[in-house]
């Protein structure tokens, strides 16, 4: 997906899990957030989630990160949900993907008869369709400098 703003306005977006929520077309992430404001490589937050209706709360680690270009974070499962940014003329093109790659054949079936590699890729169309919305549109806001 090519999103009409600069990779740093989509980073920041992306390095915020406050954001998280904001962008998710799964519909599973929910508002609360837990750990800093901005993430770095080997840093922890939690999200509260809901799947097939019910709540639970997941916590993540970031294990990939290059500033404005790569950002990825799994948790005690092992996959990874991970963004990659290319500058593409005046915008950004951004990959999302989730790697199950890492489990041994058992686990990989069981995901895959659960449904989550459709489950995924719907709700990550979705994701970068509005990602692209907002980074879009905080990309238009004016920059204030100096705090006021």
């Amino acid at each position: 997906m090519v999103v009409e703003a600069p990779p740093e306005v989509v980073f920041a977006i992306l390095a915020d899990p406050r954001q998280h929520a904001r962008i998710d077309g799964s519909g599973s992430v929910r508002d609360t957030v837990s750990g800093p404001e901005r993430l770095s490589r080997g840093a922890t937050f939690g999200v509260d989630m809901k799947l097939a209706g019910l709540p639970y709360r997941i916590s993540n680690r970031v294990v990939e990160f290059e500033e404005g270009r790569r950002i990825a974070w799994r948790h005690f499962g092992g996959h990874r949900w991970r963004y990659e940014l290319e500058p593409e003329g005046d915008g950004t093109r951004v990959t999302e993907s989730f790697d199950y790659s890492m489990y041994a054949a058992p686990q990989r079936l069981l995901i895959e008869a659960l449904g989550f590699p459709g489950r995924n890729r719907r709700g990550i169309e979705e994701t970068l369709r509005t990602l692209k919305v907002v980074a879009e549109a905080d990309g238009r806001e004016p920059v204030r400098e100096g705090g006021s």
